[in-house]
């Protein structure tokens, strides 16, 4: 992936123009060493572009500008509701060449009036989701998580998610190193899963948020062991039912979903910067054995823990060659 192409709509959010440039746009910084992107923003009428919030775009390059894209992202709208029809076309386009499609927020809609979330599992802002589902019945909506990938098609919820989708392609494409590069770059967490909430039933209070963070670092520390919720319940002085209710209200998840994510972002980073095998891997991460953690790894990425290193293994000499 080298070419990223945002298409911008009319009546353009701001926010979701931002989320794009900061995580594609960046230029080359010796203290990241992270891969630069030729980044282009263009819109069906190049010149000014309306935006959202009292100021407006200066787009310089036509639609055709996104022909050869790897990336093709559709900014956010205010207008959502209207189609577009050259962005439809456009973004039909770049699917047919084989690009990656990307939206969040209302951002969805484009791709449902491209016809491109037909038979697909998407997502969106919560406030839209009855609305998307209703305007294109053939697509699957869940406003229940962060953000979906399905067969090449990228929908993110609202505002920061965003910037998770954005994070999620970085980290398929490049690797987890590369993706919490990037991450730290933003000062965002390095992985929030697609599946976890995208906002909470009721707030927490500041004493249980510093709890569940001690039980969270408590649990990181120790991943290669066999923990339970009971355990992780202990740690912070509840009982086993009071701490999965706190612990999905604030993180979105399970505590053992959540261990698993931790588990498998754990093995990640040991497949791309050590030679350590993928049993002991799985030892490490408390997996117990190599056929666990392939299991929970294909289920999650959709590759094996194998095929991961000798695609972003930072040690040249295990690149493409068999891992045991």
């Amino acid at each position: 992936m080298r070419k990223v192409a945002v298409l911008v709509p009319d009546n353009v959010h701001p926010f979701g123009m931002g989320v794009l440039a900061e995580v594609w746009a960046e230029p080359y910084h010796p203290d990241d060493d992270n891969p630069v992107f030729d980044f282009v923003a263009c819109a069906a009428r190049p010149g000014r572009v309306r935006g959202t919030s009292g100021f407006d775009f200066l787009i310089e390059h036509g639609l055709e500008a996104a022909e050869g894209a790897d990336l093709v992202a559709v900014a956010a709208a205010h207008d959502y509701r209207e189609e577009q029809p050259e962005i439809s076309e456009a973004l039909r386009a770049a699917r047919r060449a084989g690009a990656t499609i990307l939206a969040s927020c209302s951002g969805a809609f484009a791709l449902g009036h491209a016809g491109l979330l037909d038979g697909r599992r998407c997502t969106t802002h919560w406030r839209y989701g009855d609305e998307l589902a209703a305007r294109f019945p053939a697509a699957e909506v869940d406003v229940s998580v962060l953000y979906v990938e399905d067969d090449g098609i990228i929908t993110g919820a609202g505002s920061a998610a965003g910037i998770d989708a954005n994070l999620h392609v970085m980290r398929r494409e490049f690797g987890a190193a590369t993706a919490a590069t990037a991450a730290r770059r933003i000062v965002m967490p390095p992985h929030r899963g697609g599946g976890q909430a995208q906002f909470v039933p009721s707030p927490i209070r500041a004493e249980d948020c510093e709890a569940l963070g001690d039980v969270l670092q408590w649990a990181r520390d120790r991943l290669d062991q066999p923990l339970t919720v009971a355990e992780l319940a202990g740690v912070a002085h509840m009982s086993e039912r009071t701490f999965a209710r706190r612990f999905r209200d604030e993180t979105g998840t399970t505590p053992l979903q959540w261990l698993t994510a931790e588990r498998i972002a754990r093995a990640e980073q040991l497949l791309e910067q050590t030679r350590l095998s993928v049993e002991e891997i799985a030892r490490r991460c408390g997996f117990g054995h190599a056929a666990t953690l392939r299991h929970h790894f294909v289920a999650q990425r959709g590759t094996s823990p194998a095929a991961y290193r000798r695609q972003f293994t930072c040690l040249p000499e295990l690149a493409g060659a068999p891992v045991v």
